[in-house]
């Protein structure tokens, strides 16, 4: 089984005192608004690099705390030289779990990991994030990890694809890994956005590339947002999929424009990120 014994004790804590957090967060995001403060920045296109430590590990409980692990996995393709499971990284991973660490009770890792399904140290993380699997064609031994991954009790989290020609390679892909599981829309009154924060949309938030050329999304055929799921026998999400969307943007680029942290950052990247978090780990 995937490791989640403090997880729900952590996870119980934060839910329990998500109405109380609600203004907390609320001030300190007006508090930093005030101070000109747009989050750290550690862009990097260098996969190997030596990430620095925002605060100091919990060594209690260090092999407890949580740590944001993104996958790397095969592909057929590229982005501008960069494989796709790395796009983002390693800001985005870090950014949100230093706000994990700023606006929750739960213990963090500051410094996240790269994990493979085809990996026995998987199994080792709860919450797992796949990014841009527009392009993604898992071998036999990947699709293999990935199917145990979930049926031992992990949830990942699918990010930033767009369009129609996207959304099919993906959707083959988990046709390989899950094939008589369908993929479902999450309504909005699912508890994934109300556990900590209430999300009152369902957020459609592009790159900061294409906001700062006036755009709203990253392709001519994604006019709306896309979250869906595949869920276990008894109903829980096991794969959150946020499609036309970016997220990991939201987190990543945050401290570079002052709009995009007011419109996308703090309004919705942050807020439902923490929720699909606590979400993974408290069900």
């Amino acid at each position: 089984m995937i490791k989640t014994g403090i997880w729900m004790l952590l996870g119980m804590f934060l839910v329990a005192g998500g109405l109380v957090f609600a203004q907390e967060v609320q001030d300190m995001f007006d508090n930093r608004r005030s101070r000109g403060f747009r989050g750290y920045r550690y862009r990097s296109r260098t996969i190997n690099t030596n990430l620095r430590p925002m605060w100091q590990e919990n060594t209690e409980f260090r092999r407890d705390v949580f740590t944001f692990a993104r996958v790397q996995y095969t592909s057929s393709g590229q982005q501008w030289g960069q494989p796709q499971w790395s796009v983002d990284y390693p800001d985005s991973d870090m950014n949100l779990s230093y706000r994990l660490k700023e606006l929750t009770s739960l213990e963090v890792n500051p410094v996240p990991v790269i994990v493979r399904f085809d990996q026995p140290e998987i199994f080792d993380y709860p919450f797992v994030y796949l990014i841009e699997p527009g392009l993604m064609s898992l071998t036999v031994a990947e699709i293999e990890g990935f199917r145990q991954y979930i049926e031992r009790g992990g949830f990942v989290m699918v990010d930033d694809f767009w369009g129609e020609r996207e959304w099919r390679v993906f959707a083959n892909e988990m046709k390989r890994v899950f094939p008589d599981r369908e993929i479902i829309d999450v309504p909005l009154e699912h508890k994934i956005f109300n556990l900590v924060y209430q999300i009152q949309e369902k957020p459609q938030i592009p790159s900061i590339g294409h906001f700062r050329m006036g755009y709203s999304s990253d392709r001519w055929d994604a006019d709306h947002a896309n979250y869906r799921a595949i869920l276990d026998d008894t109903g829980r999400i096991v794969i959150m999929i946020c499609h036309n969307t970016d997220l990991g943007d939201g987190w990543e680029r945050e401290g570079e424009d002052t709009r995009y942290f007011d419109l996308y950052s703090e309004k919705f990247a942050y807020p439902l990120g923490i929720n699909i978090v606590m979400y993974a780990m408290t069900h």
